[in-house]
């Protein structure tokens, strides 16, 4: 996959631009956009082979996957969420959340389980991992939020990839179709993922 090069001001315009095209849905659009959500992922997800899933919580106009963390619920799949690394900077733990989790907001704002080292499950026993996104591209190229958080936690699967395409957590990314771009800028550690998947299409990417 060839990547386009690198400019800091384009990739700050192209997130403040695709931020604000998703912040500016509607609640009845993001209302739709997670019922059909539900819909692609109920066909996505083998039950009988996804025991633990990482997903995340929406945040700032993000497509919001609440209703498919209940269906997961109600069948049995364990759903874990990201939790900054109290000690490693820059790194993500995954937490077991379920209906009463005690949360708390991180210095972003964004609520997070209460950190239990009983709850942390290593990341080599998730099989998937949803992952939010500003932007992606017709290469599966990932724009994140730009703390490099989720390229960290997936830069190891990334290597594995290479020689097992089964290799698991499978990251999957969530997005809303207004946030698919012609292309993106990414830098060498940026990981591209394999499959996208939004309220109306799901894409497969070679990576």
């Amino acid at each position: 996959m060839n990547k386009p090069s690198f400019s800091t001001n384009s990739a700050h315009a192209v997130r403040a631009k695709i931020r604000q095209r998703r912040k500016a849905l509607s609640f009845q659009e993001q209302s739709i956009a997670s019922e059909a959500l539900l819909i692609q992922l109920r066909e996505l997800v083998d039950v009988g082979q996804a025991n633990n899933i990482a997903i995340y919580l929406s945040n700032d106009g993000e497509l919001n996957p609440e209703l498919f963390i209940q269906w997961c619920w109600q069948q049995g799949i364990n759903t874990y969420l990201p939790v900054l690394h109290p000690f490693s900077k820059g790194q993500l733990l995954f937490l077991r959340y379920h209906q009463h989790s005690q949360m708390k907001a991180n210095i972003y704002g964004i609520l997070e389980p209460k950190l239990s080292v009983l709850d942390i499950i290593s990341t080599s026993d998730l099989d998937i991992i949803f992952t939010p996104l500003v932007a992606f591209d017709a290469e599966g190229n990932r724009m994140g939020m730009g703390g490099g958080f989720y390229d960290r936690t997936l830069s190891k699967w990334y290597q594995q990839f290479q020689s097992d395409i089964n290799a698991k957590p499978r990251p999957i990314g969530l997005a809303h179709d207004c946030q698919k771009v012609e292309r993106l800028a990414v830098q060498d550690w940026d990981i591209p993922l394999a499959k996208i998947v939004t309220p109306t299409a799901i894409y497969d990417f070679t990576v």
